[in-house]
């Protein structure tokens, strides 16, 4: 052992009552932390420490005070027990010195931590100063964009106004034109009718110099009326739907028969052909719900013209010398065809 190196040092424990001078003292040790120096000892000698302590702590106090007066340990036990002593000192010793140094370091630490913080603390600080400005600023922005917002919208609203009035001007436009052109139509349609009634009321004669007369060529006059009495061949036939079209196609209708006299003048032109081909000429009367009905919507005034039963489907056939019959309406027949004469 380096016993040169260490310092020794004895404690002396004085009992004040010498009453009880036999006492025996208790010696407590505080636990150390071996220091990396003391690790470097031996289980032999560890074990020799603490046999050593152990019978210190038995002997009275008295052999302690008079082993402490002498002038230096006499035997390898005491020595023994000293370097012990010494040891732990520097053991003690050792730990104060780390436990000093490590207090140092943290608040070393602390207090670069706490240097370090401050500024960040700080900025904080400055901006809540600047933030019931920019609060501000901000709620002006909002409320002007609000603004422009609604002017944006009214605008868009005063835009969709005048594109719908647009477009309602472009359909009345669209409207008028449609019409314009139906009124050409018509004008157009009406001039050729015109002149086609002018044809044939009036025709031309040798080229240039129109000759009236009250009905068409071909046509029968007959008080204010013009009758076209068609007798086709059985193939040629129609059926009361296909003659009253062809009526039309001449500017007429299938006749309709207001008196007595009228009637007796299509009977008489319902003519018989010798081969009793034709059965007989439709006129304008038909069964429309469930009731006799002219061409021109008005009723049959006098029931006694036919006696047949009105049921839905049948049609009047006229024939020369014979009551009117009513017969289905697909049957085909020959057909009279009436429009109004020209005053001359």
């Amino acid at each position: 052992m380096a016993d040169n190196n260490v310092q020794y040092a004895s404690v002396v424990f004085k009992n004040k009552r010498p009453a009880r001078a036999k006492k025996e003292e208790e010696v407590v040790y505080d636990d150390v932390k071996p220091t990396q120096a003391a690790r470097k000892t031996t289980v032999t000698e560890a074990k020799e420490m603490e046999e050593v302590l152990y019978s210190e702590m038995k002997k009275p106090n008295k052999s302690s005070l008079q082993t402490s007066d002498t002038n230096g340990p006499s035997s390898d036990k005491e020595a023994k027990r000293c370097c012990l002593y010494q040891k732990l000192v520097y053991c003690f010793g050792s730990l104060c010195v780390i436990l000093v140094v490590a207090i140092i370091g943290v608040s070393v630490y602390f207090v670069s931590l706490d240097k370090r913080d401050k500024p960040e603390l700080k900025q904080p600080k400055d901006k809540q100063i600047f933030l019931p400005d920019e609060i501000y600023n901000m709620t002006n922005l909002n409320n002007k964009f609000n603004i422009q917002v609604q002017n944006l919208t009214q605008q868009q609203h005063n835009l969709t106004a005048e594109i719908s009035q647009v477009q309602k001007n472009h359909d009345l436009q669209t409207k008028m034109k449609t019409l314009g052109e139906e009124i050409k139509t018509c004008k157009k349609q009406k001039l050729n009718q015109t002149l086609h009634i002018i044809d044939e009321y009036c025709p031309k004669e040798n080229g240039s110099v129109r000759r009236c007369s009250s009905c068409p060529k071909g046509w029968i006059h007959s008080q204010s009326s013009c009758y076209a009495v068609n007798n086709p061949e059985p193939k040629k036939q129609k059926t009361w739907e296909e003659a009253r079209e062809d009526c039309k196609g001449k500017s007429s209708d299938l006749t309709v028969i207001g008196n007595q006299e009228e009637k007796t003048f299509v009977d008489d032109s319902s003519w018989k052909d010798n081969e009793g081909k034709m059965k007989g000429f439709w006129i304008g009367l038909s069964v429309e719900g469930g009731k006799w009905k002219w061409m021109d919507g008005n009723d049959l005034t006098n029931q006694a013209w036919i006696q047949q039963p009105d049921t839905d489907g049948q049609c009047v056939t006229s024939l020369q010398k014979r009551e009117w019959k009513s017969v289905n309406c697909t049957e085909r027949n020959g057909w009279i065809c009436e429009k109004k004469a020209l005053s001359v």
